[in-house]
């Protein structure tokens, strides 16, 4: 099967993030949940937002309602906004650019994705030939300092590279999911995720992303991937040092629509988190059986932006 996106349904995908516990973060202590209608009622506790992008600032092609206002109001309170995204199909410049049109103003050092965090990591790795995963014609301009090759439906392309990078999912199928297992079988080797997130919300459902795919590799081959992006440190301890040094963590807040995502990793990070219900994985679900049968709670619930 392959198509522009696989997709699933949120029933399926909760299930799917509790199965797979053990591959994230502890949660850390037990959070006591206000309640507040917006950020405007709790910004006075913050000096820093982290805010993630899907469910947040947009749906889609669309920003969430009220997203450029709040968020432009919080800039004029002088406070430190910073995206924290897990999109990793496309370079950042690509992001910001998408920001702008959205109507938000931010500027390019405070737009942090996981694929930066990846990256980061692999331009330490020289003379390693990566095998990178990105849908059909994606930018690959921010890969420049790497060795590497697109993969697709050559066997021969998943032997000779050192190591896996999957930062895009769209188009990927299970023709080539079945070579990257095959590969990996046969020689293990690193396999890198630049997206954590099993499923992410668009307009119609949520689309599989690479997350999804890279647990089915790892109880397939056994091969355990390195997760790059929230709920992992690696991406908050990223975002962490953008900020005006020393940082106080009781006065940032992980602002995010997922509780597998951005609460735990906020939790986990050491930060305070927020929980925006309407527009993203929670919407029109039941929040409070969420958050029992997951135990992951936020500082904040958040009503709207």
């Amino acid at each position: 099967m392959s198509a522009k996106f696989r997709t699933t349904d949120y029933q399926t995908a909760f299930a799917g993030y509790e199965a797979v516990r053990h591959r994230l973060p502890e949660a850390g202590p037990p959070r006591e949940t206000e309640v507040a209608a917006t950020l405007a009622e709790v910004a006075e506790h913050y000096d820093s937002f982290l805010l993630d992008a899907f469910g947040v600032l947009n749906i889609g092609e669309s920003p969430v309602p009220g997203a450029p206002e709040r968020l432009a109001a919080l800039r004029a309170q002088g406070k430190n906004l910073r995206v924290l995204t897990n999109a990793a199909s496309v370079p950042v410049e690509d992001l910001l650019a998408k920001y702008h049109r959205l109507g938000f103003d931010f500027t390019m050092d405070e737009v942090i994705s996981s694929r930066q965090v990846l990256l980061a990591e692999a331009a330490k790795h020289i003379g390693m030939r990566w095998g990178v995963i990105l849908p059909e014609g994606a930018a690959v301009t921010d890969l420049a300092a790497l060795n590497f090759h697109l993969l697709a439906d050559n066997p021969a392309d998943y032997d000779a590279v050192d190591g896996f990078l999957f930062l895009g999912s769209a188009g990927w199928s299970d023709t080539r999911q079945a070579l990257l297992c095959r590969a990996l079988v046969a020689q293990p080797r690193p396999l890198w995720i630049g997206n954590p997130d099993i499923v992410a919300p668009r307009e119609n459902g949520f689309s599989i992303e690479p997350g999804y795919f890279a647990h089915q590799v790892a109880e397939q081959t056994g091969v355990e991937p390195l997760f790059f992006g929230k709920p992992f440190g690696n991406a908050f301890d990223m975002a962490l040092a953008t900020l005006p040094q020393p940082v106080d963590p009781a006065r940032v807040l992980m602002v995010g629509d997922s509780p597998h995502t951005d609460v735990l990793g906020g939790n986990a990070a050491g930060v305070r988190s927020a929980l925006l219900t309407p527009y993203g994985f929670l919407a029109g679900q039941d929040v409070g059986a969420a958050m029992l049968t997951s135990g992951l709670y936020p500082d904040v619930l958040l009503q709207a932006i």
